[in-house]
């Protein structure tokens, strides 16, 4: 088929209308429910700034006297501490040709304006998995902090790079929840995998999707699945990588699962006075518009503390700087965070 400025122009395939090519990218990581609007951190940079600070108290603690008539009682003041996070923001225009619509019957601005919210979702679970990237690559901590703690508890590696694949097991994820978080494992709520991994549990058969009755009677399964108690998210987009090997273990690739409770992620929109707008330039190409998008806002792991790096601030965190581990500290007990991951070959 005849192109021009990289669009078909077949009359017969434009008489009726200009059909988008199928987006197989999928936002369920950052659509689960894992992620909540924060008031509070709203109410600090919906004005203005970019970073912002939550206290908290610290847990009560000492041992009590004993209360005998004699003995004085002992006092301890309450002591708090606080978490930072920080606003990024990002910018994208998309232009379209006056001449490309007139020559083909396509509408390129229409495409622009309806997929547009569909490729903010996309960046965003990418800032979503930049941040968990990061605070999984922390490191150290001495013995008995919470930093050693969040290491050593909240990452179940089961993986090899040079042997024979493990894949996850039919336990795994159980294994992993009272690891990381013990009586208190019940916090998380969702496991999101990929779908080979999510293949490997069909095969176990612990992964059950969720049935519902049509208006027949009979029962057919939903996208929604189900494995230890856990709602089961599938979404390519989680972190894998090919880590290669030799022989039958040639193409081995490491596949992250997390699992995570609801509200675990905290977001807010930071201040833009002009989301988006339109401009117009009669003379470039004959004539062409310009759709301009902005945003700000935050993706913020509750628990953890964004810090200022020493060099190359720009008033907004790039990528690199969102997923470096040496931008983030550990500000909670982990054992109070429903986050964690596992690392398996499917």
């Amino acid at each position: 088929m005849a192109t021009y400025l990289n669009y078909p122009f077949d009359e017969e395939l434009f008489t009726q209308m200009w059909n988008e090519e199928p987006d197989p990218v999928k936002t369920a990581l950052l659509e689960s429910g894992v992620m909540v609007e924060d008031s509070l951190i709203a109410q600090q940079i919906q004005g203005d700034g970019n970073l912002y600070t939550i206290p908290f108290y610290n847990v009560l603690s000492g041992d009590p006297v004993n209360y005998d008539g004699a003995t004085d009682i002992t006092s301890e003041e309450t002591t708090a501490d606080s978490q930072s996070g920080i606003v990024y923001g990002r910018a994208k225009g998309f232009t379209a040709r006056d001449f490309v619509a007139e020559l083909s019957g396509a509408n390129p601005m229409g495409h622009i304006a309806s997929t547009i919210g569909k490729y903010w979702q996309k960046q965003r679970q990418n800032k979503l998995i930049q941040v968990l990237n990061a605070i999984f690559a922390i490191t150290g901590g001495a013995a008995g902090s919470y930093q050693k703690e969040w290491v050593d508890k909240h990452t179940a590696d089961v993986s090899s790079t040079t042997a024979e694949a493990s894949k996850i097991g039919a336990t795994d994820l159980n294994h992993l929840a009272t690891q990381a978080m013990g009586d208190n494992k019940s916090k998380f709520a969702v496991a999101i995998m990929h779908s080979s991994v999510a293949e490997t549990l069909e095969n176990l058969q612990v992964l059950e999707y969720w049935k519902q009755t049509d208006a027949n009677g009979i029962q057919r399964p939903t996208a929604l699945a189900s494995c230890n108690g856990y709602t089961v998210i599938i979404d390519d987009g989680v972190p894998n990588e090919a880590v290669g090997g030799t022989g039958a273990n040639k193409d081995l690739v490491q596949y992250t699962t997390y699992l995570i409770g609801e509200g675990a992620l905290r977001t807010a929109s930071g201040r833009v006075d002009h989301p988006s707008e339109v401009s117009r330039d009669p003379k470039t190409n004959g004539g062409q518009d310009t759709l301009y998008t902005r945003m700000r806002e935050t993706i913020h792991p509750n628990g953890f503390s964004f810090k200022i790096p020493s060099s190359g601030w720009t008033n907004s965190p790039t990528d690199a700087q969102l997923s470096a581990a040496a931008n983030w500290s550990v500000k909670f007990n982990p054992k109070a965070i429903p986050i964690a991951r596992l690392i398996t070959n499917g």
